[in-house]
């Protein structure tokens, strides 16, 4: 019988290397990182942060979407949403034949994934942020093949908000609650009867909801506030007496661990320090490869730079979350897609200010600057980088030749 669900590719990565290198490398990128993560063109020097672009859950995701293609091509190939959150990524395999499935109008089918044309002779990929269980339960139904990309990172949180709901623990979730990762996320509290979840945006959403666990508070306000962001069933009353912490894997370490604090520090005051064990847990989610991109930022602005730039998609919380860590140590940072943001005849930059959704545009934005820091999200590919690099020399009248 032929097997449907696949999650260790098909041993398939010489037979697409010529294409992802012809899709993703960037000899430029390369001579960076040979030259000390730095490049000097004219009055500009380039630095690059130790740990950019491409982690390893996205190149896994990325390399088994290209060798699906390769496994199966006469078969009709499907995506659920976005294998990441980069446009020139999906755009390639769109080029490919992949056909994208998305959400239909919440009016329609509850928001639902639309699965009503894939039948069992089709091919559909998980992309790595996964999909919820219900969706995952679907397919299977269906049974089509499955390739699952999620990444490992994601699993690691899925168990232990599992764990959390097989131990009669409510699993507070720091992510945005439209967010593909974290619908899955919170997906998983299902696994057990019972099992409940609440999602938090930032601090000021913990507080609302640690005042109620401290006894302050209105019910009606918190439960307006987080109505999509709550299991189905959600007593604000009993499910808050004993708590998990997890979070987005992309989201700004920092933040989430301050979270965590606040959420203990509510439980000890309104239980006593001596029972938090009944009622807290928390466990670092935040995956390495987001981590090590944040540091890499720290480490780098030991140095003094005239400005940041942040390259990757604007619907990537990771990368939001770089630039928002290189704006909190006072450095000027622009969040950019890639390379076309950067108009040269105009001397503009297009970009996606820190807390905001929508684009501005900058003019005169290089001004006097010599020294430009350069990092990238987890799911940008180095070509992106290296032609930011050569279309922000050609603004500064530079020469540079893009490799």
């Amino acid at each position: 019988m032929e097997s449907t669900y696949f999650r260790r590719g098909f041993g398939l990565k010489a037979a697409i290397e010529g294409q992802r290198t012809a899709d993703y490398h960037s000899g430029t990128v390369e001579a960076m990182r040979a030259n000390g993560n730095t490049l000097t063109a004219g009055r500009l020097t380039f630095r690059l942060a130790q740990e950019f672009g491409f982690c390893y859950g996205v190149d896994r995701a990325v390399d088994y979407a290209y060798e699906t293609r390769a496994k199966f091509p006469d078969r009709r190939l499907f995506l659920v949403g976005e294998i990441i959150h980069n446009p020139h990524v999906n755009a390639n395999l769109a080029r490919m034949g992949v056909t994208f499935l998305h959400r239909a109008a919440a009016g329609l089918t509850g928001g639902e994934f639309d699965f009503s044309g894939i039948t069992a002779d089709d091919v559909v990929i998980i992309p790595a942020f996964g999909v919820t269980m219900r969706d995952f339960q679907r397919l299977r139904d269906i049974g089509c093949i499955v390739v699952d990309t999620t990444c490992g990172s994601v699993l690691n949180v899925w168990k232990r908000v599992e764990s959390y709901a097989r131990d009669g623990f409510t699993s507070i979730i720091h992510g945005k609650h439209y967010h593909e990762e974290t619908k899955a996320t919170a997906s998983q509290v299902s696994r057990h009867p019972g099992g409940r979840h609440l999602i938090v945006f930032d601090m000021t959403e913990t507080r609302l909801v640690c005042d109620w666990i401290e006894g302050r508070g209105d019910e009606g306000a918190l439960r307006a506030r987080f109505s999509q962001a709550i299991s189905e069933g959600f007593d604000f009353h009993a499910d808050l007496a004993r708590i998990g912490v997890a979070n987005q894997t992309t989201m700004l370490s920092g933040e989430s661990l301050a979270i965590a604090a606040e959420f203990r520090a509510a439980l000890a005051r309104r239980y006593g320090d001596e029972h938090i064990g009944e009622h807290f847990r928390s466990f670092d989610t935040i995956c390495s490869a987001t981590q090590e991109r944040q540091d890499a930022i720290v480490q780098m602005l030991d140095s003094p730079i005239d400005l940041m730039l942040v390259i990757g998609g604007y619907n990537s919380s990771n990368t939001c979350a770089l630039a928002a860590l290189a704006q909190s140590r006072g450095v000027r940072a622009y969040h950019i897609e890639d390379a076309d943001n950067v108009d040269v005849a105009a001397g503009a930059i297009r970009h996606q200010p820190v807390g905001s959704k929508v684009e501005q545009v900058e003019v005169g934005w290089l001004g006097a600057a010599t020294v430009i820091g350069v990092t990238a999200g987890a799911s940008t590919p180095n070509n992106k980088i290296g032609e930011t690099v050569a279309r922000v020399c050609e603004t500064a009248g530079e020469p540079f030749v893009l490799v």
